[in-house]
């Protein structure tokens, strides 16, 4: 979204530019004239604690430890099945280096890591693949789509996931790995990153969803009362639409990327389920694109609503006015104080002038109703 430039006297900074110059000093400064791959948190610290929950899982075992430790992760890869860790909580660089060093992440991966400003990306390292992904979900309590950052890196026999937080966005492939339902557990690493991906996008929909729901309620608002809108409430939902393309509009190009790898990650019997992801992304910037050309013309549906309601004011008034135009003039001609007005020695003269305003009001009225004005 363009921005003007606002020129900001030194000793008068506004809060605003305060608040952004805090919020972006640590992406600006932190990593500048350091040297590449070196991991620096970017973003804002979402949990107290980093925390490692590990499950390794085949067609007939299953182990979970809730707060695993590295050494508990490093004896998993060499045993036979799919080792899954994921790690709640990306501001701590120490463990992600110590992450890195046991799973043989490249320190370019390492770095993307730590950054939750990363835009999504697929990218393929000598045996993994990074990919780099939003996730969307709706706050309740301060009506808006919050956005997440993610992390997924896929190996030979495990799988990687870096959440900012402890919440609980892959509940759904924790629940089918422990009952064993589906066909997780009798396949690889591959699908299991399939499942986890899945669920993300599954996630989009919920929040595209809710962002249509909301703009249909912006337009019955529009059309039933559209003088207690508040324009900068508008503004402030078409900022966050913008927000939420730019978070979905770049997984076709990461699916696409990953559906053309060659790299032997994906497996070739697990590829439609991948190619499924790819449609489904394109579904959803559909949807996204539909919700904002929606909220385009909402915007241009207010101005011409109240446009419309100014034009019905001004028609009554301007009936009012015409109306009492000839009512004016009579009064203003008998309201004169010239001696001779034969009119003003009537004894009638009175009533008479007030049966002839009268007969004009009604005439007029009548005649605005019969050509509809009315």
């Amino acid at each position: 979204m363009p921005r003007s430039r606002v020129r900001v006297h030194p000793r008068r900074r506004p809060q605003t530019a305060t608040k952004w110059a805090a919020i972006r000093r640590p992406s600006s400064q932190a990593a500048t004239f350091l040297v590449p791959g070196t991991p620096v948190f970017v973003g804002e610290r979402k949990q107290e604690q980093a925390t490692l929950h590990l499950i390794h899982f085949d067609r007939e075992r299953l182990h979970e430890v809730e707060e695993a430790s590295l050494e508990e992760c490093r004896e998993r890869l060499s045993s036979p099945g799919v080792t899954w860790v994921n790690v709640s909580g990306v501001h701590d660089v120490g463990l992600i280096e110590a992450i890195g060093n046991v799973f043989g992440l490249h320190p370019i991966t390492r770095e993307d890591i730590a950054d939750t400003s990363q835009r999504p990306k697929w990218e393929e390292f000598p045996g993994y693949g990074f990919m780099a992904l939003k996730m969307l979900g709706v706050s309740e309590t301060a009506r808006e789509v919050e956005i997440e950052h993610i992390s997924l890196i896929l190996g030979s026999n495990w799988v990687l996931t870096f959440l900012e937080d402890d919440g609980d966005v892959f509940a759904s492939v924790r629940s089918r790995i422990r009952s064993g339902s589906g066909r997780v557990r009798e396949q690889n690493a591959d699908y299991l990153a399939f499942c986890l991906i899945d669920a993300v996008i599954d996630h989009y929909f919920l929040a595209v969803e809710w962002t249509s729901d909301q703009i249909e309620l912006f337009d019955d608002h529009v059309l039933n009362n559209p003088h207690l809108l508040k324009i900068h409430e508008t503004h402030h939902f078409k900022r966050g639409l913008l927000m939420l393309r730019r978070a979905v509009w770049p997984m076709r190009e990461v699916m696409g990327a990953v559906v053309k790898s060659e790299g032997g990650l994906i497996r070739h019997e697990n590829q439609v389920f991948w190619r499924n992801l790819y449609d489904h992304s394109v579904q959803v910037i559909d949807l996204v694109e539909t919700c904002r050309d929606t909220l385009a013309s909402l915007h241009d549906t207010y101005l011409s609503s109240l446009s419309n309601r100014m034009n019905e004011v001004m028609k009554t008034l301007t009936i009012i006015s015409t109306i009492f135009i000839p009512l004016t003039f009579i009064a203003g001609v008998y309201g004169m104080n010239f001696q001779h007005m034969p009119e003003l020695s009537w004894r009638l003269g009175y009533w008479m002038v007030w049966l002839l305003m009268i007969s004009i009001s009604v005439a007029l009225v009548l005649m605005f109703r019969r050509r509809g004005w009315l």
